[in-house]
């Protein structure tokens, strides 16, 4: 849910706000209204030495140290220590790579002196370097030119003519002989283990490195919240906003007081724009990422997590639709506690127990159809889902079923919160569309399991349709003429008839997704047991198969299982609830 916010309007004389802006900072609990971008030269300079700092801690990760070297310990500025050492890294990592190409060239020429090259040259004698494939090489050129094979291997030849020369392939005469080269590379491969012992040592300061970021963020932050301020009376005063979750309002006043600076506080309201901070239990918080990604609500919106969270779950595991692929998740996100994604380990987890338990009902292990074998009890087979419902794919009428429940949710969520931003009055249009769809939806439902009278089901329909058709044309906005209002609601209409249908549609790529995902795994299944034959050494390439194959699989589900799922709650869900989300997050200024 959405947490209530209080705001702190503070009138402060011109140049001590940063006074009181440090000071909340240490409190850690104020959102001042600011930018989130650079605002002047101090703030793109302050960006600046963050992302230098940023640099310094990947480089140094990244930097490959070989086992063996001793880091040696550094004194001094660990930024400036730093960026030179990984500058050095980098020059002599390219040189080294330069060195090693141009030895290798060499060695092919043989023990050739430079020397003798020179006196041959200043003798009259011209010679000249040739490198060509073996195909294109013909051995009868000895027999016309003064030639001489120096190496060869199984794609090229090297070899040397003195004299006339009018052969392709040829290269530069060597200028250094291989063992110079040799020592050239020796002696930059040392140099470069100094940098390596040094970059290891810098590497043991990348703690400071972190704390030189972590106060450049806090100063930043303070830096913008401070451009925040408005002069006022000829620059003699200025003026903040702020924002404090309304539950900490005694310890935000009680520290304000302390301060002894002058403030307003009042209960934000939608036009202030105050930041949104999300209160959820700890399953929904998981789900909050997914939020974010789409935008967090306005302040009189309501917060789409708890629904994502249901619904999100649901849909990945029926794209899903293998428990085995459950089970694989679930060790995946164990996996991922220990790893820098230790955040995601949760949600990942908890996807992955969706998925085992839908797949469970869907009847697939690793594209095996578990609900055929023998040895599965009765009562773990009663809850599958198999056969068909009138004459369509039991699995598919359930994906359909599913999405008319959801877009239903959807309506009434947008038909409660339209009521509570405009009144009864205000949302009669809204009510009509609610009380036709989701009413005619309740209804047919009731009247496929109770047995009720032909007459009351038509005076039943009937109402339903007068009730809705007024609210829907007539009432849509009680303050506008109603002939407007009945061309606004035969528009919306042909919206919602043309709309309804295609996003009803649009789940039965839950079904269509599980489907395509066991029929994959089955077919790998098939496609290693084929290897086996008669048994003998069969059983590596069925392996082999099963673990390449299934792979390959549960990556293509897991990105359509994200993707697909994501757009049904962010585009059906959202549009028939009217959700808007241009909310901003909640971020207070804290050290």
């Amino acid at each position: 849910m959405i947490a209530s916010m209080t705001k702190y309007s503070f009138i402060l004389l011109n140049g001590t706000q940063n006074d009181l802006l440090e000071k909340l900072q240490e409190l850690g609990l104020m959102d001042i209204t600011r930018s989130v971008k650079p605002v002047d030269e101090a703030s793109q300079d302050l960006k600046g030495q963050i992302e230098l700092v940023d640099g310094l801690i990947q480089g140094l990760g990244k930097a490959d140290i070989p086992d063996g070297i001793q880091p040696e310990h550094i004194e001094g500025d660990i930024v400036r220590l730093a960026g030179g050492m990984l500058m050095r890294y980098s020059d002599d990592s390219q040189k080294i790579r330069q060195l090693e190409k141009e030895l290798k060239v060499l060695r092919q020429w043989g023990a050739l002196d430079p020397e003798v090259l020179a006196q041959l040259s200043e003798a009259g004698v011209a010679l000249h370097f040739h490198k060509l494939s073996n195909k294109a090489f013909k051995q009868e050129w000895a027999q016309e030119f003064a030639l001489s094979v120096i190496a060869q291997d199984k794609s090229a030849t090297w070899f040397v003519v003195a004299g006339e020369d009018t052969l392709p392939g040829e290269v530069p005469a060597p200028v250094q002989s291989a063992e110079g080269k040799e020592k050239e590379l020796q002696e930059k491969q040392a140099h470069f283990a100094k940098v390596l012992s040094r970059i290891a040592g810098a590497r043991e300061r990348i703690p400071e490195l972190e704390q030189k970021r972590s106060s450049l963020l806090s100063s930043l932050d303070l830096h913008l919240a401070g451009a925040a301020a408005v002069p006022a009376a000829e620059d003699t005063i200025v003026t903040l906003v702020g924002y404090a979750p309304t539950e900490k309002d005694a310890e935000v006043c009680a520290a304000l007081d302390k301060i002894g600076v002058l403030y307003l506080k009042e209960a934000a309201v939608v036009e202030d724009n105050p930041p949104i901070q999300l209160r959820n239990n700890w399953f929904v918080r998981q789900f909050e990422l997914l939020t974010d990604m789409y935008g967090r609500p306005d302040y009189n919106e309501f917060d789409p997590t708890p629904y994502i969270s249901v619904f999100f779950l649901l849909f990945f595991a029926m794209c899903m639709g293998d428990a085995g692929y459950g089970l694989a998740l679930i060790i995946g996100g164990i996996l991922l506690r220990k790893t820098g994604m230790k955040d995601m380990a949760p949600l990942v987890t908890i996807l992955g127990a969706g998925t085992f338990v839908v797949g469970i009902v869907m009847h697939t292990f690793f594209g095996v159809d578990i609900s055929v074998l023998p040895w599965i009890p009765s009562w773990l087979k009663a809850v599958m889902i198999t056969g068909t419902i009138a004459g369509f794919e039991a699995q598919m009428v359930l994906a359909l079923i599913i999405g008319i429940v959801h877009l239903c949710l959807a309506m009434v969520v947008k038909t409660v919160y339209a009521t509570k931003n405009k009144g009864f009055l205000g949302s009669l249009g809204t009510w009509g569309w609610t009380l036709l769809i989701v009413g005619g939806v309740a209804f047919g439902a009731l009247a496929m399991f109770l047995s009720i009278p032909a007459e009351v089901t038509k005076w039943i329909v009937i109402g339903l349709g007068v009730v809705s058709a007024l609210g829907i044309f007539l009432f849509n906005d009680i303050h506008r003429n109603p002939l407007k209002n009945i061309g606004s609601g035969l528009w919306e209409t042909y919206n919602t008839v043309t709309g309804l249908l295609g996003d009803v549609l649009s789940y039965l790529r839950l079904y269509a997704l599980g489907l395509a995902g066991g029929m994959l795994g089955k077919a790998f299944n098939d496609i290693a047991t084929m290897t086996l034959g008669d048994g003998g050494f069969g059983i590596v390439p069925f392996v082999i198969i099963l673990i390449i194959g299934h792979t390959l699989n549960l990556a293509m589900c897991c990105l359509g299982a994200f993707v697909h799922p994501l757009r049904l709650n962010f585009l059906e869900f959202f549009k028939n609830s009217g959700y808007d989300g241009k909310g901003r997050i909640y971020r207070p200024i804290k050290k």
